[in-house]
C-alpha cells in the first residue's frame, strides 16, 4: 500500500505540474512562472486533501514533490513546442492527472483510518482541486463549468478503487489500476466525444434571471 501510495502521488503530482506549465506557456508567460504554475497545480489537490484530513501536508515533510515540480516546470520552459504538438495535450495531461489522483487521494484516505464515504469525496476533492487552482490563477473557465464530464470520472475513479479494495476485497494495486482506468476511461470519452451528463433545465413557467 506504501509503495502504491508513493506511486500514484509522484504520478499525480507530475502530470498536473505538466498542466500547469502548459497554461503558462500559453500565457506567454516567464520561466519563474512557468515553475510556479507548476508547483501550485501539482501540489493543490493532495494539499487540499491533507488540510481537510488534518494529515501532515506531504510536499512539507517530503521536498522531493517541490523539486518534481520545480524541474518539470524548467524542463517545459524548453519542451512544450514539443508536447504542444501533441493532440489536445493539456486536456489528456490533466486526465492522466485526474485518474491517478482520483486513486490516490482515497486511497490515502482509507490508509489514515477515515469511512469509504470520505475517501471517494477526497478522491475528487484531490483529482480536481490542482486543476482548480490552475484555472483561477490562469484566469481562465474551469472544467468544472463545462458540460463535458470532469468531475464524474473522478468520482467514479475514486469510488471504483473504494469499492474492490474495501468491499470487494481485491488487492490495493488491481482496485487502484481499475480504478484509474475507469476515471481515465470517461475523461477520455468527454475529451474525444463530448460525454456529459443532461444538464439542468429549468421549468418552462421560470422567470428568467438577472444572474448570467
Amino acid at each position: 500500500m506504501a509503495t502504491m501510495l508513493q506511486i500514484l502521488d509522484f504520478l499525480g503530482v507530475a502530470v498536473f505540474a505538466v498542466t500547469g506549465a502548459i497554461v503558462a506557456s500559453r500565457l506567454r508567460l516567464d520561466c519563474l512562472a512557468f515553475v510556479f504554475f507548476a508547483v501550485f497545480t501539482g501540489v493543490g489537490g493532495g494539499t487540499l486533501r491533507d488540510l481537510l484530513l488534518d494529515a501532515p501536508v506531504f510536499w512539507v515533510e517530503n521536498e522531493i514533490y517541490l523539486v518534481v515540480c520545480i524541474a518539470i516546470g524548467a524542463l517545459m520552459w524548453f519542451a512544450t513546442p514539443l508536447v504542444e504538438r501533441m493532440s489536445k495535450p493539456l486536456r489528456w495531461a490533466d486526465a492522466m492527472g485526474l485518474a491517478a489522483y482520483s486513486v490516490m487521494g482515497a486511497a490515502k484516505t482509507l490508509a489514515l483510518g477515515h469511512p469509504p464515504t470520505v475517501a471517494v469525496l477526497m478522491g475528487v476533492a484531490t483529482a480536481t482541486f490542482g486543476g482548480i487552482i490552475r484555472d483561477t490563477i490562469a484566469d481562465q473557465p474551469s472544467a468544472l463549468v463545462k458540460p463535458e464530464l470532469y468531475l464524474t470520472p473522478a468520482f467514479v475513479g475514486a469510488g471504483v478503487y473504494v469499492g474492490l479494495f474495501t468491499f470487494g476485497g481485491v488487492p490495493a494495486w488491481p482496485a487502484a489500476m481499475a480504478g484509474a482506468a475507469a476515471a481515465l476511461v470517461l475523461r477520455g470519452g468527454a475529451i474525444i466525444r463530448g460525454w456529459n451528463l443532461p444538464a439542468y433545465t429549468p421549468p418552462p413557467d421560470t422567470p428568467p434571471s438577472d444572474k448570467p
